[in-house]
Formats: structure tokens, sequence, C-alpha cells
């Protein structure tokens, strides 16, 4: 399988979402796939002013945007927080 499925929060809407992420990109790009999913979902609400950055939310930890998915600790089930 090369995608893990992960429960996201966004704290600016304050909405979570069940996101399937995939394995082989990196996580800056997947930043920037989550917010045209979270725009086009919103209606347009949701416009960060800068880019936002991935946290692990056991232990508020960013990601390194260098890493792949696979590469990172984020796994099947992994709540993650995007601010």
């Amino acid at each position: 399988m090369n995608k893990i499925l992960v429960k996201l929060y966004v704290p600016l809407i304050e909405q979570e979402y069940d996101v399937w992420l995939p394995l082989n990109r990196r996580i800056g790009n997947v930043i920037k796939l989550l917010i045209k999913a979270i725009y086009e979902i919103t209606g347009g609400d949701y416009r960060p002013n800068k880019m936002p950055i991935l946290y692990d939310k056991l232990n508020a930890t960013p990601y390194d945007v260098q890493l792949t998915i696979k590469e990172s600790t984020i796994r099947n089930g992994s709540e993650i927080i995007l601010i």
C-alpha cells in the first residue's frame, strides 16, 4: 500500500479530517496539497497567511518538510496538526 490514513486537525478552522497521505511525497508537498484540499472543502474559508507546518499531535514536534512521509514518523492512525 502506498498511502496511509491519518487524522488531521486544523485549529484555524476548528475542524478535523481523516486524510490519506501518499508515502512517497515530501511533507512540504503534502502540506501544499492539504492547503488546496481544505480550501476547496471549506469553500474558500481556509486561507493561511503563511505556509503552515505539520506537527505530531502527541508531542508537538514539527515534521521536517524535506522528508517523505515514509521517512518520517507518520504512520497509519497518526494524529497530526496543521498550524
